[in-house]
């Protein structure tokens, strides 16, 4: 049960690594300060499947529309996707993701809004970079070298996401160690040493808690697990990079009210010192930032 004798634990045992301070960089000609505050990422879907259907949108017009609209509610990033990661969702090509996706993306960027897109196919990054995309939400583990070089060229930042296969859409059970934090740490470390390598300056962590695992249906082994990996993400930053964290529904728990979701687990992820809040309740999720900014 998570009370002030589990949160007691954490600081007993890992302690010295919520002192850790994180890189801080621009993205779109604004300053990103994760020392300071957290900061908020509002979420556009342009895939019919995805399941929080208050974020769909199925034109260019409207997802333009709630771009502005979370902007306007206080997201620092606009993040848009193509592709569902849901199991059942149907799979989009390339060129069909370009098509959907590059409208958005270079009408937002010439207001001025600093937006991620996220993919796993290099020709997707690459168009995405050229239409004034400010970040690559990588959800894979194929073509990386050519992604981070394409980053790395276009000043961009990059979301290193923890995927348990080649990409999002290819995860099947997850594989749990004794430790999760503790192999996210490994995971991560590599990954970000090698998009240095390649010249990537602006790089987030994400431990990719909104992935579809099979085994990780049932809904209290889900929330226990992500419990656990929010309230330790301080552990993580101990790398020097910024966290990001996609904030899940629990839909089997709040049922009707479940688009209070978001805003609860935005205090967990909080506590476990997240700088960066995906979210699709971004004006819900903006007043608990501001309370617990004052505590």
């Amino acid at each position: 049960m998570l009370d002030v004798h589990y949160l007691a634990g954490l600081v007993q045992r890992f302690g010295g690594d919520s002192y850790a301070r994180v890189r801080e960089f621009d993205l779109a000609g604004r300053a990103f300060c994760f020392n300071s505050r957290p900061h908020v990422m509002g979420v556009v879907n342009l895939s019919q499947d995805s399941w929080y259907r208050e974020s769909v949108c199925l034109t260019a017009d409207a997802a333009i529309a709630r771009g502005r609209m979370l902007s306007a509610q206080g997201a620092d990033l606009v993040d848009i996707g193509a592709e569902s990661t849901l199991a059942h969702a149907a799979r989009v090509e390339a060129d069909l993701q370009n098509s959907m996706l590059l409208p958005v993306v270079r009408q937002l960027a010439r207001e001025g809004m600093a937006v991620s897109v996220e993919t796993y196919h290099a020709p997707v990054a690459r168009a995405s970079l050229e239409a004034g995309a400010a970040v690559i939400n990588l959800t894979g583990n194929t073509d990386n070298e050519d992604i981070y070089r394409m980053v790395a060229d276009h000043g961009a930042g990059l979301i290193l996401c923890f995927v348990q296969g080649q990409h999002a859409r290819d995860v099947g059970d997850y594989r749990f160690a004794s430790d999760m934090v503790g192999e996210m740490l490994d995971y991560f470390r590599e990954k970000s040493e090698f998009a240095q390598s390649c010249g990537v300056q602006k790089i987030l962590l994400d431990p990719g808690l909104g992935f579809y695992y099979r085994n990780l249906q049932d809904s209290s082994r889900r929330i226990r697990h992500q419990m656990e990996v929010f309230l330790e993400t301080f552990r993580i930053r101990s790398l020097g990079w910024p966290l990001c964290h996609a904030l899940p529904h629990a839909f089997e728990h709040f049922r009707e009210e479940v688009r209070c979701a978001e805003p609860f687990f935005a205090v967990l992820a909080l506590l476990g010192k997240t700088d960066l809040l995906r979210t699709h309740e971004v004006a819900r999720v903006m007043p608990v930032i501001r309370t617990m900014s004052e505590l």
